[in-house]
This record gives structure tokens, C-alpha cells and sequence, in this order.
């Protein structure tokens, strides 16, 4: 291969954008369209992805990258720098890169991410769908490394690490990207957030004036049953219950002052 300040562009391409043909190491290879569980991958791929991105970073679904001299093919999902490249106005190269397998071995992925590799590419991630499993290429064996499950992929093309359970499974993969787009102060979640706030204070006020409330009107009921006790009249214990239980202000108020005067608590019950 010639020196690396000759490679073309990133962005200059032989391959015809839309075809269904890709060049690696000067090989034409047929891209055949994708099966269901391949498919769904791809859009869980991206929706992931974008989530996770951090400031400065974009990404792209089936974008063209030219490795080499005689390697044109698109990865099946990218992350790369959002500046420009100052040499050629061009995008720069991927950091980040992903393939997704289904039905075919591993093996057929391991040409590609060797031709990323090689171009510049820090990491290269392979989903084989079938045995729900995430890959990681690595330049020193030359081999996939499995990832565990538990595993992140923590990277600072990232603002958070991203869970590799939530490249496999749809649950795991909306609370990924919820908790990415909370780490990134997402508008729509600091809106949600404000809402949420704002009914908690709302439902507090309210409490508040309904304990303020209940507090008075059991006030207003002691001071009746007070004055009452100063005159030396005793309610019933039907008399007391009903006047702890009465709800109104209005008749509270008239009790307080009736049983200042009244001369039985039947008659203050009366007013």
C-alpha cells in the first residue's frame, strides 16, 4: 500500500453512492439487502448511536469510506468528528465503527475492519445477530475479542458510556438512550423535568393550604368547645363529635360566638 499522506480522501469515492457493490482490498463484494432481524438491528444501531453522541461528534447509517486506494465500502454505522477536515473541506475519518452480522461467519466482517483499521479508525465493533453477541477488533491479535454483556463501551465520542446489553435488546436500548439524553440535558427531558417540579410544587401548595385549612377548622372547634367549658356547659359526647367534625368556617365562626353567650350548647348547635 503507498505511504498514508497519498491515501485519497475519506469522502472521495469510485463507488457509486446507492449501488449495491463495495470494493475492499480491491475485491468487489456484493451487499445483498437485509433480512428482518438484520433490519431491526440497523435501525436500533442508530437510534442508540445518535442518543449517545457527545458534543462534537456525529453519526451515519451505511456512509461510504474510502480506506484506501482500492477500498470504497460503507460501514453499517459510524461515528466521526463534526469539524471538518481543514485539508480537504471533507469529512474526517470515523473514530468509531459498526458492522452488524446475520448469517454469514465473522470472518467476512474481519477484512473490513482490518482496511478501517489500517486507514485509522480507533475501534471497530461487530453485532452478530443470531448469537447476540458484540465484538471488538483488535489490531494486536488481529482477531474479535468478545465484549460481556455487562459491559460498556465507555469512549469519548460518547457522553456516557454505552451499555452493549442496549445494542442487543429494544428494552435495554430505551434506557440507554434515556439516560443518555438526560446526561446530555436534552431540552425534552430539562422540559419534562420542569413539569414534574412544577406539579411536585403545585401539589405541595395545595397540601399546604388543605393542612392550613384542617388546622384552623380544628381550631375554631377547640375554641368553641373552650368557651364552652369556661361557662361551665358540657356537650354530649354526640354534641362534641359534631362540632370536631363540622367542615364549614362559616359555622365554626358563629359557634365561637354563640358560645360565648348562648345558655346551652343546644342552642349554640342552633345558631
Amino acid at each position: 500500500m503507498r505511504a498514508r499522506d497519498t491515501l485519497p480522501a475519506v469522502d472521495e469515492h469510485f463507488i457509486v453512492e446507492g449501488s449495491r457493490v463495495e470494493a475492499i482490498a480491491g475485491r468487489l463484494v456484493v451487499t445483498p439487502p437485509a433480512n428482518e432481524p438484520h433490519g431491526e438491528m440497523h435501525l436500533d444501531l442508530g437510534y442508540v448511536i445518535r442518543a449517545h453522541l457527545a458534543p462534537g461528534y456525529k453519526g451515519a447509517i451505511d456512509m461510504l469510506t474510502r480506506t484506501g486506494h482500492d477500498s470504497d465500502f460503507a460501514p453499517d454505522a459510524s461515528v466521526y468528528p463534526a469539524e471538518r477536515d481543514p485539508a480537504t473541506g471533507g469529512r474526517k475519518l470515523e473514530e468509531l465503527a459498526f458492522e452488524v452480522s446475520d448469517g454469514q461467519p465473522v470472518s467476512a466482517v474481519s477484512d473490513k475492519a482490518r482496511e478501517l483499521v489500517r486507514r485509522g479508525v480507533r475501534r471497530v465493533f461487530c453485532i452478530v445477530v443470531g448469537q447476540r453477541r458484540v465484538l471488538e477488533w483488535s489490531p494486536p491479535t488481529d482477531a474479535w475479542g468478545t465484549m460481556h454483556l455487562d459491559a460498556v463501551i465507555d469512549d469519548r465520542c460518547f457522553v456516557r458510556p454505552l451499555p452493549i446489553a442496549a445494542l442487543l435488546g429494544a428494552a435495554a436500548a430505551d434506557e440507554a438512550v434515556v439516560d443518555a439524553l438526560r446526561a446530555r440535558n436534552h431540552p425534552a427531558l430539562e422540559a419534562l423535568r420542569r413539569e414534574g417540579r412544577e406539579e411536585g410544587r403545585e401539589e405541595g401548595r395545595e397540601e399546604g393550604r388543605e393542612e392550613g385549612r384542617e388546622e384552623g377548622r380544628e381550631a375554631l372547634a377547640g375554641a368553641v368547645l373552650a368557651s364552652l367549658a369556661a361557662r361551665g356547659l358540657a356537650p354530649t359526647a354526640d354534641e362534641e363529635a359534631r362540632i370536631r367534625a363540622e367542615r364549614s368556617y362559616a359555622t365554626l365562626t358563629r359557634w365561637v360566638a354563640a358560645a360565648a353567650v348562648a345558655a346551652s350548647v343546644r342552642d349554640v348547635l342552633e345558631r
